[in-house]
């Protein structure tokens, strides 16, 4: 147990991990709260494409958990990065939703409607996709632009059930584009990682990754240099450890057992 409160930062993801729906996950206080009172850093680190950094901020508020917009990180803030860095003269046909939009604007992102304008296809989660957003991104992959996800998750848990997520939309634009996918910027991509841990000023080894999903969350973790904690109240199951080959550091039923002593923690590869 000792072991898990001997990082200097924590990083969080959200859906699945603090909360699912309008309810906090079970020890989720408790265990922020203990962490900040020992002086940890904490970050949240989000694959959403539908909430700002802002409306991140404002659901933990509503849920009693409060934070700085510094601590959230969302796949499209980091894909606003990725742009001004690697495609400062980019012109995005998107796939999403308002919040991929308002985030794209404070990097000065420009954004067309016009498939044959653009340079890039950026998709994001779109509980309004219709077939015209298919037949416009697949004709701008058609016409040489590159196809970016905002994340590469395929379906994103609810209450009382799972919904499709951006992974799902890419694979019909691979489809009808007749392409391949050329980047993924949110977990468990480097970049993403790099930025994280730069705004967190500090060494990898220092920070502990906590999701539920082996794919992104732990993924993330173990490919840059972070020890990872898998958490059994969202995607992933014990079982899965196995079958997906991922193995996390530790692996925990809920968030609380990270600053309760139990049995039910442990090590997975021991």
């Amino acid at each position: 147990m000792d072991d898990l409160l001997s990082f200097d930062a924590y990083c969080f993801d959200l859906d699945g991990t603090i909360f699912i729906g309008d309810r906090l996950l079970p020890g989720v206080l408790d265990t922020i709260m203990a962490l900040r009172q020992r002086g940890k850093k904490v970050m949240f680190l989000t694959n959403t494409s539908v909430h700002t950094r802002q409306d991140c901020q404002r659901r933990l508020a509503r849920l009693e958990l409060e934070c700085q917009v510094d601590e959230i990180m969302t796949a499209t803030y980091v894909s606003g990065m990725y742009f001004q860095e690697h495609a400062p003269n980019a012109v995005i046909f998107m796939v999403g939703e308002a919040a991929m939009k308002e985030e794209l604007r404070q990097f000065a992102v420009r954004m067309t409607e016009n498939p044959l304008e653009a340079t890039h296809v950026l998709v994001g989660m779109d509980r309004q996709f219709t077939y015209d957003k298919l037949h416009g991104a697949a004709k701008a992959i058609r016409n040489g632009a590159k196809l970016i996800a905002a994340n590469p998750d395929t379906c994103c848990p609810v209450v009382d059930d799972v919904i499709p997520d951006t992974g799902a939309l890419v694979k019909a634009l691979e489809a009808a584009g007749q392409s391949q996918l050329d980047v993924v910027i949110g977990k468990p991509s480097a970049y993403y990682a790099a930025k994280s841990i730069q705004q967190l000023g500090l060494k990898s080894e220092r920070c502990l990754m906590v999701g539920d999903r082996l794919e992104t969350d732990i993924l993330l973790g173990l490919n840059n240099g972070m020890k990872t904690a898998l958490v059994l109240t969202g995607i992933a199951s014990r079982e899965d450890i196995d079958n997906m080959q991922i193995y996390p550091d530790y692996v925990i039923s809920t968030l609380g057992e990270m600053v309760r002593g139990t049995k039910g923690l442990y090590t997975a590869q021991l």
